[in-house]
């Protein structure tokens, strides 16, 4: 008789209110306008999400000078720089912003610091588009830290005029690490520490946390280019259990599962939720499985849309 396996599922996983915010801002545009929509970069990191998206009608581009003059574009969740805003402008682009509230916080609380004259030190992976639009709130006064081993380096204008911000996709852990590193540094720094985290973020962690004891394997659905996704799966692997980041059900390795009696099953703040039901599925076809949800939180946040598109 074949064994029945147990699948894990941690909550909160899948979409969070952020990522559906700017989804609904896309759909709602290709049926006020029909399309073409234009999107600046990636609405979400998905590539499931955007292909649909595509399907749709919209348009994804990597620069403004790819939209046509006049045209309708959106900004992606991760935010943009300013300059971005002020060159949709100039072209006369039709601009919705579809930025994550969370990332507008941080944007907003790195111009309070920067218009007080602070040095901001902005936690976070370089080259990730929300850390490229905060940095571009105050160039000049911004500089990237990535590991609390580059905070001994780090040269500001006047130490006792720093603040600290964090990109908001991190792992906590990595985040308090740092941020530790840095008040040791500047004992004047301002912050908030691991609070620029945004909830959704840390729910997904703490949720993999709270079952990554009992589990043999873990697997978080999400892309490649997802920051959270990818803490996840860091989690797992920092805890000592085996965990792989997979696209959709066709990325999980039959034999990954060899010996797994116990597998979580989770996904990114980014990942459609049933890309998690079809992984589920995919194990249920091997054998008989238990599914055993675990929920360290319930998430009532919303977040409203643009004004424009409020009651279409």
């Amino acid at each position: 008789m074949t064994a029945v396996r147990r699948v894990l599922l941690p909550s909160p996983r899948s979409f969070c209110a952020g990522v559906e915010r700017a989804i609904e801002i896309v759909e709602r545009l290709l049926e006020q306008h029909g399309p073409p929509v234009y999107v600046r970069n990636q609405i979400v990191h998905n590539a499931q999400v955007v292909a649909g998206l595509e399907a749709r009608g919209a348009v994804f581009v990597s620069e403004l000078d790819e939209v046509p003059a006049g045209a309708l574009v959106v900004f992606s969740a991760h935010g943009v720089a300013p300059a971005v805003e002020a060159e949709a402008a100039r072209r006369g682009l039709d601009a919705v912003d579809a930025t994550c509230p969370l990332v507008a916080k941080v944007h907003a609380e790195a111009k309070r610091a920067a218009d007080a004259g602070d040095t901001v030190v902005l936690i976070g992976h370089d080259g990730h588009e929300e850390v490229v639009g905060t940095m571009g709130v105050a160039p000049a006064q911004t500089v990237l830290v990535e590991t609390a081993a580059e905070v001994a380096a780090l040269r500001v204008a006047d130490e006792r005029r720093v603040t600290y911000l964090s990109q908001t996709t991190l792992a906590v852990t990595e985040v308090e690490a740092i941020a530790a590193a840095l008040r040791d540094r500047f004992p004047h720094i301002r912050g908030q520490g691991a609070e620029d985290i945004c909830y959704a973020t840390s729910n997904r962690q703490a949720a993999v946390a709270a079952i990554v004891d009992e589990a043999d394997l873990v697997l978080v659905v999400g892309s490649a280019n997802s920051s959270n996704s990818n803490r996840l799966v860091e989690l797992a692997r920092t805890a000592g259990v085996a965990s792989h980041l997979v696209e959709t059900a066709a990325a999980v390795d039959p034999a990954w599962l060899d010996g797994a009696a116990t597998v979580a099953v989770t996904a990114g703040a980014s990942a459609p939720p049933r890309l998690v039901d079809e992984v589920v599925a995919l194990i249920a076809g091997l054998g008989p499985v238990e599914v055993v949800e675990r929920a360290v939180a319930e998430e009532t946040q919303e977040f409203l849309l643009p004004q424009r598109l409020r009651g279409t």
